[in-house]
């Protein structure tokens, strides 16, 4: 695990850019520092290391992740997120713990959001007895991170979509203050909005959103 990090450090630190992290940190309010490597740079140097010669074994992986979490540079967290995608198919119910971890800590849209839809999205569909407990939790939480993910991991369902909780989670959070609650609300109705226009409306029409909320609701319609 330890040669692992450390060569993709390595890598990480030879391709990096000053003048690309200082755009990226300003980006993100200064909250993480970065080597300074577009997206499309980072997936091509961390490729190799998501082969399936050089995959980690799947029960290292909350190890790795905690441990890539730790580091100040936000590379090696989104590094993390598609290391854990890798193993999406081989899901085990404690994983989620390990979701929790990642969503709330060093939280931030970038993360959370990648979480959300492709980890925890997946996870709910793997165990479905498990989602009304901590969908409930989330929501009861107080944490802005956890109550977004409750909100998007519906978000490409498309006709899987549980209209019944989507509207008992948006229910719960009206009347936040929050920009991400409420650009999260409207987010996930929009996308919606894709599959059943008519929902959409009907509910928008019969709920007392926030302007934010309502307007990207109905931006496609």
């Amino acid at each position: 695990m330890q040669t692992y990090l450390s060569t993709l450090q390595i890598e990480f630190q030879i391709n990096g850019n000053p003048e690309i992290a200082q755009k990226q940190k300003a980006y993100m309010r200064n909250q993480f520092e970065y080597f300074g490597m577009t997206a499309g740079e980072r997936r091509m140097i961390t490729k190799p290391f998501l082969t399936k010669v050089f995959l980690p074994k799947k029960e290292t992986l909350h190890e790795l992740i905690h441990k890539l979490w730790v580091k100040p540079e936000r590379d090696f967290q989104q590094f993390g997120q598609d290391l854990t995608f890798k193993y999406v198919k081989r899901l085990e119910t404690e994983d989620i713990e390990l979701f929790e971890f990642m969503i709330t800590h060093k939280s931030w849209w970038d993360t959370v959001d990648f979480i959300a839809v492709k980890l925890v999205g997946q996870y709910f569909k793997t165990f479905p007895s498990e989602r009304d407990f901590y969908v409930d939790k989330w929501l009861a939480s107080g944490n802005i991170w956890l109550q977004r993910t409750a909100l998007l991991f519906q978000l490409k369902y498309k006709t899987d979509i549980d209209t019944t909780l989507l509207t008992k989670v948006i229910h719960t959070l009206l009347g936040s203050k929050e920009f991400f609650i409420n650009k999260a609300i409207g987010w996930v109705l929009r996308e919606y909005s894709r599959t059943d226009a008519d929902w959409v409306l009907d509910f928008v029409h019969k709920t007392e959103l926030s302007n934010l909320s309502k307007r990207e609701a109905l931006r496609l319609l």
